[in-house]
């Protein structure tokens, strides 16, 4: 039996089983197991090759769920729960609206720079989304907002918890691939917030163009504008934190949100958090981290059955034989992403994905050993890897808004309507469709100018 074909089969059900609504985690793990066992068993027989499969399928999750790095994941989830129950995000949202209101679509520019700020506390794009749709969606609605266009704002601003730090999903990824954690959160700081921008001047442009969609808030002083800085001036400082730490080496990531946890902690309490409050916090946190830890544990099977069956290293070869420009090929595996993004959710995606696109860009670029000088990319392989991530954690935002598993788009709207507001899930897919030519644009501009990307990383 050809245990190449054999995985061939076995990933295209893991496919089939995804799209009929499995969860990844329990697809990944059966067919992992299934193709471990068919492995051992045409090796060892069947009685040892069933043992030896049970063990392997026993011992990966836990070796790899035990590694120091994975422990940053509940930090990072803790600290944006803890920040939304302080409340500090309403300050953050007044700030914004106080300095960019005055601006076409104001308040949408204020949503986008405040989820901005807000996803550099918190890692989780679910969670940046349903804040702010409690916040945002209520204040534009007053003043005669398009529905459209608000749910589409925060949905879409939403997703930047994605690629700036600390980003969970970054995290997940480096672990995947064996790449510096620190590096990829530093990495993803400068392409979070070129996308932020580029999102804000979506928003501007669409309110030129139509003025019905969102009017400017003006009548703000600037004795006004600074009296709104310091309610923000906690969540700056706490990103100031992380980020400082990890850049001149003082912290490990963990250490760094550890520490980021702690000081949101001391803040929350400061403005009168109940204990209710933060046993909510706690509960959501760890409810994402659960899941975000079962898919990791899924996964890992099933990538230990790709290694045996050498499934990562024929495609990647094949992938290097192409005799096609490396950029035409690495926008087909974008392409592919776009289309897989439409029927799973982004970190799912990722770690079902990874595995083969990984060592497929790597070996594009010319192998883990290649030069600057002599890679098809002009990166180095470590360069790439720390690329490669930033361009598809990008992609799997995109998954977040398209319909019809749009994460963000249904957590909008079901905020939406428990607040009794008249957003439906449809309305919240086609507020957010034009921000997908704003994250094409950000994708092109990160490829067209890489040093975005390497320019803080390579200061490390």
């Amino acid at each position: 039996m050809d245990i190449f074909n054999v995985s061939l089969w076995l990933s295209g059900l893991l496919i089939v089983l995804v799209l009929i609504g499995v969860r990844v985690a329990f697809a990944t793990a059966f067919i992992g197991f299934v193709g471990l066992c068919i492995f051992f068993m045409e090796k060892q027989g069947f009685d040892r090759g069933l043992v030896t499969a049970m063990k392997l399928a026993g011992q990966v999750p836990h070796s790899k769920s035990t590694t120091y790095s994975l422990s940053l994941i509940p930090t990072f989830i803790l600290i944006g729960y803890l920040a939304y129950y302080a409340g500090l995000t309403r300050f953050l949202f007044e700030a914004a609206k106080r300095w960019v209101g005055w601006l076409p679509g104001g308040l949408g520019v204020a949503t986008v720079f405040a989820t901005a700020g807000f996803a550099a506390v918190s890692g989780a794009s679910v969670a940046t989304s349903a804040v702010f749709a409690r916040i945002a969606i209520p204040e534009m609605l007053k003043l005669g907002y398009d529905k459209r266009f608000a749910a589409g704002v925060v949905a879409a601003g939403g997703t930047l918890a994605s690629l700036i730090p600390p980003s969970a999903i970054l995290v997940i990824y480096a672990i995947i691939v064996e790449q510096s954690v620190g590096k990829l959160l530093l990495a993803g700081f400068l392409p979070g917030a070129v996308s932020a921008i580029i999102y804000a001047g979506l928003v501007i442009g669409l309110a030129r163009y139509r003025k019905d969609l969102g009017p400017p808030v003006g009548g703000f002083t600037w004795g006004e504008r600074f009296s709104a800085l310091p309610g923000a001036l906690p969540i700056l400082f706490v990103v100031f934190i992380i980020v400082y730490s990890i850049y001149f080496g003082w912290a490990t990531p963990t250490e760094a949100g550890a520490l980021g946890a702690f000081v949101v902690l001391l803040m929350a309490l400061w403005q009168g958090l109940r204990w209710g409050q933060l046993k909510g916090a706690l509960m959501e946190a760890a409810k994402l981290t659960v899941m975000i830890f079962t898919m990791i544990w899924g996964v890992l099977i099933y990538v230990r059955f790709l290694g045996f069956a050498k499934l990562p290293e024929t495609f990647a070869d094949w992938i290097g034989s192409l005799d096609q420009s490396p950029y035409l090929i690495l926008l087909m595996i974008l392409g592919a992403y776009v289309i897989l993004g439409m029927f799973m959710d982004a970190i799912g995606m990722l770690i079902l994905t990874l595995p083969v696109t990984f060592p497929a860009v790597i070996a594009l670029n010319g192998g883990p050993d290649v030069t600057r000088e002599a890679a098809a990319l002009g990166m180095t392989a470590e360069e790439c890897a720390i690329w490669f991530g930033i361009i598809v954690v990008k992609m799997a935002e995109l998954c977040l808004i398209t319909p019809p598993i749009g994460l963000n788009c249904f957590v909008v709207a079901g905020v939406a309507q428990d607040n009794k507001l008249p957003i439906s899930v449809q309305d919240v897919f086609r507020g957010a469709s034009p921000f997908f030519v704003a994250d094409v644009i950000t994708v092109a501009v990160l490829i067209a100018f890489p040093g975005i990307v390497l320019w803080l990383p390579s200061l490390l």
